[in-house]
C-alpha cells in the first residue's frame, strides 16, 4: 500500500481517496496522500492491469462450479461393509409390504420403511427372480403357481451358490405357507436331506449366503453399482477353504473394485498376491500403507502364511499325490526320475503324480487324511522297516488309504528284499563314496568301518557313527546325490540301479492305474 495511508474506495475504478476529508466533508480530490505521491502514469498502468485481471476471472465462478460438479460426478461411490449382513429365513410378506390395516382382511398402505432384514429380503427376492407382492396378490388360490414361481427360484439360488460355495454342494427351497415365507437349506448328498431354516445353519454359510445375494443384488443395478467395496474383515466365520471360494466370488462375480483389510493368509490370493498391501502403525508415523512387504512380524504374518502355503501346494500337492517319508526320498526319486525322464526312458512317474515329503512314516496317516479331505489321489511309499510296516497298518485300519494304495520301497528289488531305504536303490558303493564326501570333515581323522550284516546302507552309517560318538544325517549325501546328478549322473546310476528304481516306478504306476479304473 501507498505511503501516507492513500488507499482505494468503492468507487469507480479508476477513482482515488485520501484517509482524509476536504473541507466539504467529501473525500478530497487530491490524488496523493499526505506522505507521498504515486505517478499518475504508473498509477493508471496498475489500475489497466487490475481491470484487465478482474475482467478475466469474471466468468471464473461458473467455471469454477462447473469444474467442482464434473469432480463430484467422477467421484466413485464407496460402500463400506463392516457388520454381519443380516437376512432372516423367516420373512412374513403382509408385513413385508403393508402397514397394518384397521379392518381385518385389508392391507394397509405401502411400506417403504424396511430394516435391513427385509431390505436384504427384497434384494434375495431380485437375484431369485421372484417378486413378493406378486406372491402375496397371488393368495391361496394362486397356489399352484405360487409354488412354480418358488420352485424356479430355489433352483436358480441353489445352482449360483453352488458355483461359489464349494464346501458342500447345498440346495435352497422357499415354502410359502400362507404368508409366511421360510427359506429351507439342505444337503442333498448327504445321507439324510434334512432341510434347515436358514437361520439355523452355520454363521459362515449364513454369512455367505447373505453377502452373495445383497451384494449381487446392490452391484447389479443396484445402489452398488460401480461402486467401490469396502469389506472389513470379510469371510471372517467362514472356514480356511470356503475363504478361498469367497475370494473367487469377489473376483469372478464383480466387476466392482473391492478393497478389504484381513488377517487371513488364506483370504490373500494366491495367483495375486502382489496386489496385497501392508499396514504399519507407528507413534512416530502413524498409519502408512505400502505395496512392499513391511513391517513387524505380526504384520508379515499372513503374507508369509499365504506364500508358504502357496508353495507348498505348488511343489508337493497336485491331482495325484505319492506321500513318501521325507524330503532325502523326495530329492532322490526327483533326481533320478528327472534324468531318467530327459533320457528317454520309458516307466517312469508320470507329471502328474506329485511327490509329497510328509516328515516321517509316523506322520503318514495325518498328511493322508489331509489330502483326501480335499478329494485328492493319494498314494504312500513307505520305507521296508518296522515304520514302514506301522503306518500301512494305521493308513489301511483308519480307511484312508486301500492296500493297492500303498507301495514299499522293498518292491523294486527282484526278488522283494525284507527291509529296503530309497538309499538302498543306489550302488552301496557310490552311497558310500557320497557319505564319507558328505562327511569328510568329521571323518577326517576318523578310521569308519561299516557293518556289511545291516540291511539297510543309512543304518549301517548311523550305527557307525554312533560309535565314533558322531551323528549321521542322511541329508547331507542326499543333497550332494542331488547336486551331482546334475554334472555326473552316469557315474552314481549304473545299470542295475537304474533296473531298481524303474521298476519300483513300474510298481507305482500299474497300481495306480489299477485304483484310476476302479474308481471311475
Amino acid at each position: 500500500m501507498p505511503h501516507g495511508g492513500t488507499r482505494y474506495g468503492t468507487g469507480s475504478p479508476r477513482q482515488r481517496h485520501d484517509d482524509c476529508d476536504g473541507p466539504s466533508g467529501n473525500p478530497s480530490s487530491s490524488r496523493v496522500g499526505a506522505a507521498g505521491k504515486v505517478p499518475s502514469d504508473a498509477a493508471d498502468e496498475l489500475l489497466a492491469e487490475a481491470e484487465a485481471a478482474a475482467a478475466a476471472v469474471s466468468g471464473y465462478e461458473d467455471a469454477a462450479a462447473k469444474a467442482r460438479q464434473y469432480v463430484i460426478q467422477r467421484i466413485p461411490k464407496f460402500i463400506y461393509v463392516a457388520e454381519f449382513p443380516e437376512l432372516s429365513g423367516h420373512q412374513d410378506i403382509e408385513e413385508l409390504l403393508y402397514r397394518p390395516s384397521p379392518h381385518h382382511g385389508h392391507p394397509g398402505k405401502k411400506r417403504d420403511d424396511h430394516d435391513e432384514s427385509e431390505l436384504n429380503f427384497l434384494k434375495m427376492a431380485k437375484v431369485a427372480g421372484f417378486d413378493p407382492e406378486r406372491l402375496y396378490k397371488l393368495g391361496a388360490e394362486g397356489h399352484e403357481e405360487r409354488s412354480q414361481l418358488l420352485n424356479r427360484a430355489g433352483a436358480v439360488i441353489s445352482s449360483r451358490l453352488r458355483e461359489r460355495w464349494k464346501d458342500r454342494s447345498l440346495k435352497v427351497r422357499y415354502n410359502l405357507d400362507g404368508n409366511h415365507l421360510d427359506t429351507l437349506v439342505s444337503d442333498p448328498n448327504t445321507s439324510y436331506d434334512v432341510e434347515v431354516n436358514l437361520d439355523e445353519r452355520s454363521r459362515g454359510l449364513r454369512w455367505f449366503f447373505a453377502f452373495y445375494v445383497t451384494f449381487t443384488a446392490d452391484t447389479q443395478g443396484g445402489d452398488a453399482d460401480g461402486a467401490i467395496l469396502l469389506l472389513d474383515e470379510p469371510g471372517l466365520f467362514l472356514h480356511a477353504m470356503s475363504q478361498g471360494d469367497l475370494l473367487r466370488h469377489l473376483k469372478n462375480d464383480f466387476a466392482n473394485q473391492v478393497v478389504y483389510t484381513t488377517h487371513s493368509p488364506f483370504m490373500i490370493p494366491p495367483d495375486d498376491v502382489a496386489s496385497a498391501r501392508t499396514v504399519n502403525i507407528s507413534q512416530d508415523e502413524g498409519t502408512t500403507v505400502t505395496d512392499s512387504p513391511t513391517g513387524d512380524e505380526r504384520t508379515l504374518f499372513p503374507l508369509q502364511a499365504a506364500l508358504g502355503w502357496t508353495l507348498a501346494q505348488s511343489l508337493f500337492v497336485g491331482p495325484n499325490n505319492l506321500l513318501v517319508e521325507g524330503v532325502t526320498d523326495f530329492w532322490i526319486l526327483s533326481a533320478v526320475n528327472g534324468w531318467l525322464k530327459q533320457n528317454g526312458a520309458k516307466g517312469t512317474l508320470p507329471a502328474d503324480l506329485a511327490l509329497t515329503p510328509v516328515g516321517g512314516a509316523g506322520k503318514m496317516t495325518y498328511m493322508a487324511a489331509l489330502l483326501t479331505g480335499q478329494r485328492l489321489n493319494v498314494f504312500a511309499l513307505l520305507d521296508g522297516d518296522k515304520a514302514g510296516h506301522d503306518a500301512q497298518q494305521e493308513l489301511v485300519r483308519g480307511k484312508l488309504l486301500n492296500q493297492k494304495s500303498i507301495f514299499f520301497v522293498t518292491e523294486a528289488f527282484d526278488p522283494p528284499a525284507k527291509e529296503a531305504d530309497i538309499e538302498d536303490l543306489l550302488d552301496p558303493k557310490v552311497y558310500e563314496d557320497l557319505a564319507r564326501r558328505a562327511y569328510a570333515k568329521e571323518l577326517a581323522k576318523v578310521t569308519l568301518k561299516l557293518n556289511d550284516k545291516v540291511p539297510r546302507i543309512v543304518k549301517r552309517f548311523e550305527l557307525a557313527f554312533e560309535e565314533k560318538g558322531l551323528t549321521f544325517d542322511k541329508g547331507r549325501p542326499a543333497r550332494l546325490f542331488m547336486t551331482e546328478m546334475a554334472s555326473r549322473p552316469a557315474d552314481l546310476v549304473d545299470a542295475a540301479t537304474k533296473a531298481r528304481f524303474l521298476r519300483l516306478f513300474s510298481v507305482i504306476v500299474k497300481r495306480m492305474t489299477t485304483v484310476a479304473a476302479a474308481a471311475a
